[in-house]
This record gives C-alpha cells, sequence and structure tokens, in this order.
C-alpha cells in the first residue's frame, strides 16, 4: 500500500476539520424531547467517508475523538472566560462546527426544553458509549486544573492523573511501565503511610504523599495497592471524595468486584487487576476485569496505559484468582525451578555464580521463544529431545519426581487461597 495515502497516527486540523464536517452534514438523530443520539450506524458511516479520504480510523477512534472534542465544548460552554483547551490542536477551528452540531433544535422542541445539557448527560451510542459525568470538586478545595478527561481516548493518556495508593513492588512496576508510554510524571502521585518505599518513586519524578485522599482528588484512575485486608480501610477513607470522574482499580489478591463496589460509592467505576512482579521490567503478565459500571471505553483506557507493562489482557472475574495462581503465584515457581537447576549445575561442579547466571537466561530464552514462537510448550520440548539423547533422560527423572502433577498442584492451591481470601474480604466489608 502506498504510505502517502495513511494519514499520520495524530490528529491533525486538516483530519478534525473533516470528521467534523462528516457529523455535521450526517446530523445527528435528534428525540423529540431534545436529546442527540449518536449511533453506531453514523459513526460507521463516517469511518467509510473517512477511510474514503485516505484517513485510517478505526470506528472506536472516532467515537474517542468526538468524545474529546465534545467535552472541549462543554469545558468552554462552562467556563466561557477561560482559555482554549489545550487538549485540542487548532481548537478555535472547529469551535463554530462544533457549535452548529451541539446547538441544533428539533423544531417540535419546545423552548423550555434544554437540549444541549440533555445531550450532555444521556449520551447513548448503542450501548457503547458511556455517559458523560461532570466531576465534582473535592472538600480539600484542591487547586490543580483537573481538566475534564475522556476515558474513552488513548491518545489522552498524557492528560491523566494517575494515583496509587500503596507504594509496594506492584505499584512501582505499574508506575513504571505508564511512564514509558505518555503518561508525565508530573500527572502521577502515591501516597504511603511512611517513607520507606517512596523515595523510588521520587526518583522517577513522581510526586509523593501520607495522603491518600490528596491521591485521590487529584487523580483520575486511582491504583489500590494495598495489602488485602488494608482496602476496606483505605476505601471507607477515601469513598466519600470518589466521583463519577474516577476509575479505581484495585490489585489486591481476592478482593472481589463485589466488595469494591459495596464500599465505593454508588455507580463507581471499579476494576481488578491481577499484575504480576516483572513488571517491574516491563515484562508482566496482566489480566483484569471490569466492574458492573466500568464501560468498554474503561477497559480501552486501562489497557491503553498498561501496555507497557507487559501482556495485558481482560477477563471475566473468575479468571482473576487462576491468573493470581498461574502467574501472580507462578512467578515464584519459575523462581523455585531456575534455582534447583542452578544448584543441579553446581552438584555437577560447576560455580554458583555462572550457574545461575546461566539458569536465569536458559529461563529467559526459553521463555522468549515460547511466547514469540506461538508453539505448544510440548512441541517445543519434543523439539530439544532426540532419541536415546541427554534431554530426555533428564525429563523422565522430572516425571519420576512427579513435576508435572506438582506444578498443576501448586497452580490449584495458590488459586484456592486467593479464592479463600476473596470470601474472607467480602464478609469482612460486611461487618
Amino acid at each position: 500500500m502506498d504510505d502517502s495515502g495513511i494519514k499520520k497516527q495524530n490528529w491533525d486540523v486538516k483530519e478534525t476539520e473533516l470528521f467534523l464536517e462528516i457529523l455535521k452534514e450526517l446530523d445527528m438523530k435528534k428525540c423529540l424531547d431534545g436529546r442527540k443520539v449518536r449511533n453506531n450506524k453514523l459513526f460507521k458511516v463516517a469511518h467509510r467517508r473517512m477511510t474514503a479520504a485516505g484517513y485510517h480510523r478505526s470506528v472506536d477512534q472516532l467515537k474517542f475523538r468526538w468524545k474529546l472534542l465534545k467535552s472541549a465544548y462543554y469545558k468552554c460552554k462552562r467556563e466561557p472566560d477561560s482559555p482554549a483547551p489545550t487538549k485540542i490542536q487548532g481548537w478555535w477551528r472547529y469551535e463554530k462546527t462544533m457549535v452548529a452540531i451541539m446547538e441544533s433544535r428539533h423544531p417540535l422542541v419546545g423552548p423550555g426544553v434544554n437540549s444541549d445539557r440533555n445531550d450532555e448527560v444521556t449520551e447513548e451510542s448503542d450501548g457503547e458509549a458511556s455517559v458523560l459525568h461532570w466531576p465534582q470538586p473535592c472538600p480539600d478545595n484542591t487547586t490543580q486544573n483537573l481538566d475534564l478527561i475522556i476515558k474513552m481516548d488513548p491518545e489522552m493518556d498524557s492528560q491523566l492523573k494517575i494515583g496509587f495508593i500503596g507504594a509496594g513492588n506492584m505499584a512501582f512496576g505499574i508506575a513504571k511501565g505508564i511512564l514509558s508510554g505518555n503518561v508525565l510524571p508530573a500527572n502521577v502521585k502515591v501516597s504511603a503511610p511512611s517513607s520507606k518505599n517512596l523515595g523510588r518513586f521520587q526518583e522517577l519524578g513522581i510526586a509523593v504523599t501520607h495522603s491518600n485522599i490528596e491521591v485521590v482528588c487529584g487523580s483520575d484512575v486511582v491504583f489500590v495497592a494495598v495489602k488485602p485486608h488494608l482496602v476496606p480501610l483505605v476505601l471507607n477513607e477515601i469513598t466519600q471524595h470518589v466521583t463519577d470522574r474516577h476509575m479505581i482499580v484495585s490489585v489486591a489478591a481476592g478482593v472481589t468486584l463485589a466488595t469494591l463496589e459495596e464500599l465505593l460509592p454508588e455507580n463507581s467505576v471499579a476494576i481488578r487487576l491481577m499484575p504480576n512482579l516483572p513488571c517491574l521490567v516491563q515484562e508482566g503478565a496482566l489480566l483484569f476485569a471490569r466492574g458492573s459500571h466500568a464501560k468498554q471505553e474503561d477497559g480501552a483506557l486501562l489497557r491503553s496505559l498498561l501496555h507497557r507493562c507487559g501482556l495485558v489482557e481482560e477477563g471475566p472475574e473468575a479468571w482473576i484468582d487462576i491468573h493470581t495462581g498461574l502467574s501472580g503465584s507462578g512467578v515464584a515457581f519459575v523462581y523455585l525451578f531456575a534455582e534447583a537447576l542452578a544448584e543441579g549445575a553446581v552438584k555437577m561442579g560447576m560455580p554458583s555464580a555462572l550457574a545461575h547466571s546461566i539458569a536465569s537466561q536458559t529461563v529467559l530464552g526459553a521463555g522468549r521463544l515460547l511466547r514469540d514462537s506461538g508453539k505448544h510448550p510440548a512441541q517445543l520440548r519434543s523439539e530439544v529431545c532426540t532419541p536415546g539423547g541427554t534431554t530426555i533422560y533428564g525429563l523422565h527423572t522430572l516425571e519420576q519426581g512427579g513435576v508435572r502433577a506438582s506444578t498443576m498442584s501448586a497452580v490449584e492451591s495458590a488459586t484456592e487461597r486467593a479464592r479463600e481470601l476473596g470470601r474472607k474480604s467480602t464478609a469482612g466489608s460486611r461487618k
């Protein structure tokens, strides 16, 4: 394909102007009560026209852009004396068209109906677009300019305010991954009761505090990265400061979405995330499940934020505990095997330092080949074995020791323990 036919990744003024003109021409289907409903079919038509013009965007990307433009329109309308939104290059070029789209009136709508406001709070898109909420001010009257963030737009990562409650390894690994993407250190804040682990965050340019409330009031996405038994205490502390603009992401093992939603304000966006230790080197395996009020675009935003942390997947909540046993705890199982490999080499006469170095490289190389080749582990294992060779003799010994059954049982035991913690967290939240 000719590269000249594909426009650059970031939206420029010309592309946005075309997009808005298409929307204006198509207009928006209007309900008799003044609400404007933008449905999936309309964006599909716009997508075809944009593609014909040489702009290769997905339907979701068009929706994301529309949400961003609409938020800027409402910001200008609510704060007419404030500077034009800096998030959108050339906003003044789009303002007239946005007004024409947003302030059109259905001829049957009476003068007493405020269709702009109705549109603001009833935006629909065949069940796929989220309700647009306005953030409420925090009681501590934080003076930071918390512009409305449109959760659906991955290009807005750099504008998001990210908060961490808890400063352990998981928080640090996720923070490192996020900063290797588009998020700026100035837009991240971490809280912890002591200063023990805060220094390494400060070295990354991240602001630190001992106030969980300060983190919540200054953030759009809040990662709750504390021990499972502390989650109810933390959520009870911050709950009155959580608003519709927040996304609360828990990384506490065993704490269910039901528990999170019970402790948070009604209709809060809650997501349960299970990362693992290799997030520290951006090679993690992360699985998340969305709560009942978290929409598809919330998941898209979280995936966009975390993609530099490693593999990021979404699944039903029932898989989270399994993932804990497989990958959260599984990391330790791999370390135990690597340690045993090295000790076997030491037993046979190799220096310890060299044995451990080779063992770690062996695990790394095997893992990368397994991931990148796309082959089943059994196929790769068979490719290493030769008839009567060293590998098949070693594998026979491992099978005699029950390594396969022991590993499966280890995943099962860790999963069941995660489920037990979940039951305890649910019971604890109801006390």
